[in-house]
């Protein structure tokens, strides 16, 4: 039975990020209270739009005990993680720190103020290499790099929380998350940007002199790697229907979040072609080690368990919505974010 959500407020850790930022205008859409926890390191605060923004650490426990002093939240969404694989693989300690750690004490602070429901943001990267062309949620659990073990590790931390306490959660694995709200004004400006998309389309509007393709001699269509691509406004819904149902059921979850369909590195880029009317030129480069071929996700479960059927994720639209969201570069109007609200 679907909750009313008015009067609900949610924590948003990670909300001024590209999806949790995202996860906002999707909360407040449909009728909850965002509050958003960032402390700017990788978000940005005009991307913040309609919620309060409070500046600090998930890692701050005198924090935490004011925020849950001054609102009775229904849950908490984590999207607070650092999320770059080769920094990771540099700076380990920098990942186990944040997305470890901090997100400990969260879950402490949590626990002890009666704080009981959380959606956290995990990665297909928890698999490691694929043993499967598409992965279930019962795949085995094996990253090969720090940024995918301290995922794990949270999963971990989280399941043997809910055995001890009344913690329920929905674990949420996404694959490739891309695309934008365009009439929300917002987009994907990691720095440094390293997902494909928005790399191959800074390459079109010139930013970029080249695109670099990372092997072509992987056992797949044209030789370039495949990844599923979900459009980050279809993984927002995703989040509130797993909300919706962890209110209501109380019952842990744990979703591969993808379409089930792969596209291959040469074809994202000749669909950008097409979508911006740009040449886009390539270079070959070598094979990135830990890359595997084909990274795609069996999302049957989500499906059946939360009714969530994406349908913003074919290849051409989120192409079209991160190129038309990159041209406008503005900060929208409360006027312009009306018009989607109502």
């Amino acid at each position: 039975m679907p909750i009313n959500p008015q009067h609900h407020y949610i924590l948003v850790v990670g909300g001024a990020g590209f999806i949790g930022s995202h996860m906002v205008l999707s909360l407040r859409r449909a009728g909850y209270i965002p509050i958003v926890l960032d402390n700017l390191s990788k978000g940005h605060r005009d991307a913040v739009l309609g919620a309060e923004l409070i500046v600090g650490d998930m890692a701050d426990e005198s924090l935490l005990k004011q925020l849950f002093s001054k609102y009775s939240f229904a849950a908490v969404m984590h999207f607070g993680a650092l999320i770059e694989v080769a920094e990771s693989v540099r700076h380990p300690a920098k990942y186990y720190q944040n997305n470890v750690a901090a997100t400990v004490t969260l879950l402490d602070m949590m626990i002890k103020n009666n704080i009981n429901h959380i959606i956290f943001s995990s990665t297909a990267a928890v698999y490691g290499e694929p043993q499967a062309e598409k992965i279930t949620e019962s795949h085995p659990l094996a990253p090969i790099n720090p940024y995918g073990r301290s995922k794990w590790m949270v999963e971990e931390i989280i399941q043997d929380l809910a055995k001890s306490h009344s913690l329920n959660f929905s674990i949420l694995r996404y694959f490739n998350a891309a695309g934008a709200d365009v009439q929300g004004g917002l987009c994907e400006r990691h720095e440094p940007e390293s997902h494909l998309i928005p790399l191959v389309l800074q390459a079109a509007q010139g930013l970029r002199d080249h695109i670099t393709i990372y092997g072509n001699q992987y056992p797949t269509i044209d030789g370039t790697c495949v990844r599923d691509y979900v459009h980050v406004i279809d993984l927002c819904q995703a989040h509130l229907l797993a909300l919706n149902k962890l209110l209501t059921e109380k019952k842990n979850s744990i979703y591969n979040l993808g379409t089930g369909e792969g596209c291959s590195v040469a074809q994202v880029i000749e669909a950008a072609g097409y979508v911006t009317g740009k040449k886009i030129i390539t270079k070959q480069g070598a094979p990135r080690e830990g890359d595997p071929a084909i990274l795609v996700a069996d999302a049957t479960l989500a499906k059946r368990e939360l009714q969530w059927l994406p349908i913003y994720s074919d290849l051409n639209t989120i192409l079209l919505h991160a190129w038309q969201a990159m041209q406008q570069q503005t900060v929208p109007t409360s006027a312009s974010l009306n018009l989607l609200l109502f």
